[in-house]
């Protein structure tokens, strides 16, 4: 019998990239191994960088994402990657919503980060001005 067998269903553990892949988190085990050791994954508060490292039913995951963060709490290991309906018995989302656009004030909606999007006339004549050689004023 696996060890996973012998232990009462509240204490089974299973390793965090083996859970990510089954629970759909990531499209592979490889890949979730790399994010594991990438830093990218936090169980119960705590940074992990070992992808053997165990999870059981009800640590608190926090996996980074390209733009934002997802927060689930693990229900029960995976036997095995299946459909998304049966890997979203795994795991409870506990992500918070994203603020809506209404809750932000206009002047954050009008606002861009700098260096983001196109740049100004400004910026652009600064650039210019950077690229030109010192021989090049006149042709």
């Amino acid at each position: 019998m696996a060890q996973d067998e012998e232990q009462p269903a509240g204490q089974a553990r299973q390793r965090i990239d083996k859970w990510l892949f089954f629970a759909r988190l990531r499209k592979s085990r490889s890949l979730a191994a790399k994010s594991v050791e990438a830093g990218d994954v936090s169980v119960n508060g705590v940074s992990v960088r070992q992808p053997s490292h165990a999870v059981r039913p009800g640590d608190v995951i926090v996996l980074s994402l390209d733009r934002h963060d997802m927060v689930v709490k693990v229900l029960q290991p995976g036997v095995r990657r299946g459909p998304y309906e049966e890997a979203r018995l795994l795991y409870s989302d506990m992500t918070p919503p994203p603020p809506s656009r209404e809750e932000r004030n206009l002047f954050a909606q009008a606002t861009r980060e700098r260096g983001a999007g196109r740049p100004t006339k400004r910026e652009r004549r600064e650039t210019d001005r950077l690229q030109a050689f010192p021989g090049d004023d006149e042709d």
